[in-house]
């Protein structure tokens, strides 16, 4: 019998391609779905609105269901790799969140982006694909968003994995991006985002296969050391470089359908993953509920060498484990995009954990 309770770190290392896997990824075999959602516009004093979300649905008669959540700037495509690994096995539900792709928006991003505006995405998400539970796999703000998915619909989302960002709990005091930016400064560009999201706007529109590509680097091309310290601009410190590499994970053809699904409708709708007014809504709908413990299995997988932050040290200092008794961590060597950037130690941890509490039989508890 497989301990209930149970937390253990495994080192995973390596840089090429699962085997098996193709490198080649075509995003338009694949169909897209489309689900009408309700959504409060709260700048229309609470208006409840009409949205759009699509995603994609693969392999809908597996028993077990996976529904990916994107960071951000991505898209459904970002997730290639693990639809791979996973599609023969798995229900995948591949999303664009709102404001991203083809996905639409109330329009007021400012107010109407709280994590429990996307956890009730998600969940109309998963009722228009007729799914009735599901395991979150998040990376970059879609693993804050999976976290919150578990703790708010324990009923509904019976697996986390966080991918990157770790679990942080509202049980404390709110605090605001700017006290942040002391202990991590790579966190500075958010203050640019937030307070000056027209500007951030006009910047990252601009020209969007840049904006991109400056986000978007790996371990072996790294961004330049001033990125993201800035609460001025958010391309400035690329500004020597009169064209930025192209996106070393991606290829030519994947980066165009990226740049091209960015393009219809820009950056305007999510200037950023979570500005500052739907953090704060966010940590004071979670802090009032007081159920701050997540009871599901959760796998946090965490770089190795992230330029914003050394995560595992963060969720140590954010003491996260205390709020997971059912975790389970891993360390993939590489950069912020690991998913993509080193996608076989990723994928051989996220398989190991979904077979170890799901395989084959769809609820943890069968196994014990």
């Amino acid at each position: 019998m497989r301990p209930h309770f149970r937390f253990s770190t495994f080192l995973l290392l390596g840089g090429c391609l699962l085997s098996g896997v193709s490198s080649r990824f075509d995003p338009t075999t694949y169909t897209r779905t489309t689900a009408a959602c309700k959504a409060v516009k709260r700048d229309a004093d609470h208006a409840i609105v009409d949205i759009e979300l699509s995603y994609i649905n693969i392999n809908p008669s597996a028993k077990t269901a996976v529904i990916l959540a994107h960071g951000w700037p991505s898209i459904w495509s970002t997730w290639a790799y693990q639809i791979q690994a996973l599609e023969h096995d798995y229900h995948l539900i591949v999303p664009d969140l709102r404001g991203f792709g083809r996905s639409s928006h109330p329009g007021d991003v400012q107010t109407s982006g709280t994590m429990f505006d996307h956890v009730g995405d998600l969940t109309c998400i998963l009722e228009h694909a007729k799914v009735d539970s599901a395991i979150c796999l998040g990376h970059d703000w879609g693993s804050l968003l999976c976290y919150e998915a578990g703790r708010l619909r324990p009923d509904i989302f019976q697996g986390i994995v966080g991918a990157v960002v770790p679990y942080i709990s509202s049980a404390g005091p709110f605090v605001p991006v700017k006290d942040l930016t002391t202990v991590f400064p790579k966190l500075t560009y958010q203050l640019f985002f937030g307070l000056k999201t027209p500007d951030a706007v006009k910047e990252l529109d601009k020209d969007i296969r840049r904006s991109l590509r400056a986000t978007l680097r790996a371990k072996s091309s790294p961004p330049p050391d001033e990125f993201l310290k800035s609460s001025e601009t958010f391309l400035g410190a690329w500004s020597d470089h009169e064209e930025i590499p192209p996106i070393p994970f991606l290829s030519p053809e994947e980066e165009d359908y990226l740049v091209e699904e960015f393009s219809h409708q820009g950056f305007k709708n999510r200037p950023l993953s979570n500005v500052s007014q739907n953090r704060h809504r966010t940590w004071k709908f979670a802090n009032e509920q007081g159920n701050h413990t997540l009871p599901q299995p959760v796998l946090a997988i965490y770089p190795t060498h992230d330029p914003v932050a050394d995560w595992v040290k963060a969720a140590e200092m954010l003491n996260s484990a205390s709020f997971l008794p059912r975790l389970t961590t891993a360390i993939v060597e590489g950069s912020h995009w690991i998913q993509m950037e080193n996608p076989e130690p990723f994928n051989v941890a996220l398989k190991s954990w979904l077979e170890a509490n799901f395989g084959g039989l769809g609820r943890a508890e069968d196994e014990l």
